[in-house]
């Protein structure tokens, strides 16, 4: 039904009702009558507004007649029960001598069908007195001081709006939309029932607790609902949790609409549904839901039909077993079970109401009572069964001991009010209310002020009108004879401190398709540690892909939002849930570094091989002509070069740093400048043969240690400098390969370093130059050639080192400069040393004088 319609039947709902007949000169009289449930006399009248049928059917309204009254149906026991239990507050009241002695109240019951329209009905029914027809109009306050009522937050936003005109307080036993606490809107609003506001904010809490993280939303077309939705998604915000949809059942219930929501429920991945909803449109809802045979769905209910009688039939079990929300807290009324046993048709023949009592418990009509019915008839004696929980579930009353509470809220604050003394009073200049003439907004200050006990419970009502919020957790459960039984396993009590407000006794839970664990709701699986969350484009949070950390990050939760980078001395494991210190990568005495290790070992044992046969035989030509005392040097030197490879294996120090460097540029100096000696002798030797050539008294054996010295001392210097200035120093290199640490050593100086390796290449280019112009000078053994070969191996190799030791990374950048050393240490003691090895000791007959000069005829 659009707007338009709703505001054309209102109209003429209105003029059915209070219509004047205008045209006539008649008295005003209504044009129908509200026949009232139950009512009764008294000091002071308190009305009733109970939902005891949950659907109704509109009149056809064409403007051509008058209409017909609203037709309301489904009879429901359950609300029927609260309004007996209205009846028994006053009785209970009037009976007290310590409550409102000397004075009775008495109270006007009627029925809103759960539909707006027809509770303003009973509302404007209420304030026309207590037979509405022939009332005498008022003077003074009327005896009408509050209502109680109503059920549906839609409903008592209509009647508490109709009141307000009147200052009349309402006190509703049953409506928790929060909009209902705004006093500007409402001030003359009460409730014994939470608002949603708590409501809403145990639901988020519930539904982090159980992990469903991705859930729909089915409410009905009303504040109520649309309240509620709007708290729950101000809940969820930040919580993780996500709504998956969001429908509304039509407030006049559409079947096709009801096939929309139940396919959308079907498709979703959300198996969790919360509904926000009265029994009155949920009920055809469900009959639909069940014939599209739905299952596998979770239901949350509100407290507005947890404990629904109408759904507790066996027939509903398969479908909505398992469901758990809030209701309100449940209390004691002793005297109600009884009381309910003295309701029967032959105590109330002419009550309608009783009546279709009979025909919803037994589906027969009493005899006494039948006219035109289409039940069979009995007797009217039946007795009341435990069967019949829908009115006899009186051993955990949740909203009837609502009702019960507001009754006797309104009956404490009439007696607070009765106590006050002249001159002491709230009113202007300390005034009391008159007792002969309460107006109900002087009853309303002692009703914001009233606070007792009943059943071992605090009654009061803060700065709102609202109660203490606490709610029963409920679960749905299977019965013994199969029908649907509510279950308390847990509870909600807002005023604990944050974080525990709600327990839950997860055991005692019998979840949808009777199973005993967990319904999982989620849009994505949980991302397990070592990955973190990326949300998908265009959708909810909720929704969202694993990605797995980057190398050198970790996550070690569950659904990581993001993945921490590890400390700098740290890395990922393989999982990425744990940062492990990283490899320290150095060349150690692992197989790579043996190997360099035997083969420098080698290369030193082989050169002292050799200084001990030149030394054994250093009285032959072959060691003499060369000047013994220069390869002498040259091989200690050489020695020495194997030896400092040895330096650079194991974990660097700052003492070893130091020493690889300067030990190998000092010792290759040493060396290089023999060399460079040794070519200036044999340069000099031959020339000196020419006639007037003095030159070899300048290379006598003083110069040629005067030229080693000096030559190894600029090495010397330069490395003292480098020492003092900037010194090489071990240090962790994390930004070549970050899953390690590679333990190196740190030049300190560039400029130094490539000074010191720039040294030694120009005194190998010295003597290259020196030996390749002495190559072609007679004798049979020019060792100038073997030089140039030399140092031609060595200045290959330095050349090659430069390249490979920018590009090699950790520990092979020293494998690198160990390598150079051995192979140019190599091919120096080979090329020089090693013909003449050959001839000494294979080809002695050669190491004469005369061969060596070429002069063997």
């Amino acid at each position: 039904m659009t707007p338009h319609q709703l505001l054309q039947s209102f109209v003429h709902l209105l003029s059915a009702i209070l219509s004047p007949a205008l045209a006539s000169a008649t008295p005003c009289a209504l044009q129908s009558h509200f026949e009232a449930g139950f009512k009764a006399e008294g000091d002071f009248i308190i009305g009733g507004i109970f939902p005891l049928h949950y659907n109704m059917e509109m009149p056809d309204l064409n403007c051509t007649y008058k209409p017909a009254p609203v037709q309301c149906n489904g009879f429901d026991p359950r609300a029927f029960r609260w309004a007996l239990t209205m009846r028994l507050a006053v009785e209970e009241i009037n009976r007290s001598k310590g409550l409102l002695p000397n004075h009775t109240l008495g109270y006007k019951i009627l029925d809103s069908c759960a539909y707006p329209l027809t509770g303003q009905r009973a509302a404007l029914a209420i304030l026309n007195g207590p037979g509405e027809v022939g009332s005498p109009l008022c003077s003074g306050a009327g005896p009408l001081v509050a209502v109680i009522g109503e059920s549906g937050s839609a409903q008592s936003i209509v009647v508490s709006r109709i009141l307000q005109p009147f200052r009349i307080p309402m006190i509703s036993y049953f409506s928790s939309c929060a909009c209902l606490g705004d006093r500007k809107e409402f001030p003359t609003f009460f409730r014994v029932i939470p608002s949603d506001d708590y409501q809403v904010k145990a639901i988020a809490q519930l539904l982090q607790h159980f992990n469903w993280t991705w859930v729909g939303v089915v409410r009905g077309d009303h504040e109520y609902g649309r309240f509620a939705l709007q708290g729950l998604l101000r809940e969820l915000e930040g919580t993780g949790v996500c709504v998956a949809y969001q429908e509304m059942i039509p407030l006049l219930y559409d079947s096709q609409r009801a096939l929309e929501i139940i396919h959308v429920m079907r498709t979703s991945s959300a198996r969790v549904v919360v509904v926000f909803s009265a029994e009155g449109e949920l009920t055809p809802f469900l009959k639909d839901y069940m014939e599209q045979n739905v299952t596998g769905i979770q239901w949350i209910a509100s407290e507005a039909w947890v404990t629904s009688s109408v759904f507790t039939g066996s027939e509903y079990y398969p479908f909505l077993g398992g469901t758990i929300g809030f209701g309100i807290r449940q209390g004691q009324i002793p005297a109600l079970r009884d009381y309910l046993n003295t309701v029967d048709p032959w105590h109330y023949p002419t009550n309608r109401l009783v009546r279709e009592l009979w025909e919803t418990l037994y589906g027969c009509s009493p005899n006494n009572t039948a006219r035109n019915t289409q039940f069979p008839v009995c007797v009217g004696y039946e007795s009341l069964r435990e069967q019949h929980s829908a009115y006899m579930n009186t051993s955990s009353p949740r909203i009837s001991y609502n009702v019960y509470k507001g009754v006797y809220a309104v009956a404490h604050s009439l007696h607070n009010l009765m106590l006050c003394k002249n001159g002491q009073g709230p009113f202007k200049n300390s005034s009391c209310a008159d007792l002969n003439n309460i107006y109900p907004w002087q009853l309303q200050h002692y009703l914001q002020e009233v606070s007792f006990t009943i059943s071992g419970e605090e009654v009061n009502f803060d700065d709102k009108g609202d109660s203490i919020p606490s709610y029963d957790l409920i679960n749905w459960q299977r019965g013994h004879e199969g029908n649907i039984e509510f279950i308390n396993v847990g509870l909600f009590d807002a005023a604990q401190e944050a974080g525990k407000e709600l327990l839950i006794e997860d055991k005692m839970i019998v979840w949808a398709g009777h199973r005993s664990k967990v319904l999982v709701s989620v849009c994505s699986d949980s991302c397990p540690p070592g990955s973190r969350k990326a949300v998908r484009a265009g959708e909810p949070i909720c929704c969202f892909d694993c990605v797995p950390c980057d190398s050198g990050k970790i996550s070690n939760e569950t659904d990581s939002i993001d993945c921490m980078a590890c400390p700098e001395d740290f890395w990922s494991n393989t999982d990425g849930t744990h940062c492990v210190p990283k490899v320290v990568e150095f060349l150690s005495h692992d197989a790579m570094g043996v190997t360099l290790t035997v083969i420098a070992i080698v290369g030193a044992c082989l050169t002292v091989s050799v200084l001990a046969v030149f030394l054994y035989h250093r009285s032959t030509p072959i060691v003499r002509v060369n000047n013994s005392e220069l390869s002498f040097f040259i091989l200690l030197s050489l020695t020495l070069c194997f030896l400092c490879a040895l330096v650079f294996i194991g974990e660097p120090t700052s003492w070893s740093c130091m020493l690889r460097h300067t030990a190998f540029s000092i010792t290759f100096s040493l060396c290089i400048s023999c060399i460079l000696g040794k070519t200036l002798v044999v340069l000099a030797a031959f020339t000196a043969t020419r006639p007037g050539n003095n030159i070899m008294k300048w290379l006598g054996p003083r110069q040629q240690r005067v030229i080693i010295f000096s030559c190894t001392l600029v090495q010397v210097v330069i490395c003292a400098a480098w020492l003092i200035s900037a010194p090489p120093f071990p240090s962790k290199n994390t930004q070549y390969q970050r899953s390690k640490i590679i333990l190196e050593c740190s030049v300190g100086s560039d400029l130094a370093f490539w000074c010191v390796l720039g040294y030694i290449g120009l005194l190998a280019c010295l003597c290259f130059v020196l030996a390749f112009l002495a190559r072609k000078l007679p004798g049979n053994f020019n060792e100038a050639k073997y030089i140039t070969f030399s140092m031609l191996i060595f200045c290959a190799v330095w050349l090659a080192f430069i390249p490979a030791y920018v590009s090699s990374p950790g520990k092979f950048t020293v494998a690198v400069e160990i390598f150079a050393i051995l192979a140019s240490s190599f091919g120096l003691l080979l090329c020089l040393f090693a013909p003449k090895c050959y001839i000494i000791l294979i080809k002695p007959e050669k190491n004469t004088k005369n061969h060596l000069m070429g002069k063997e005829k």
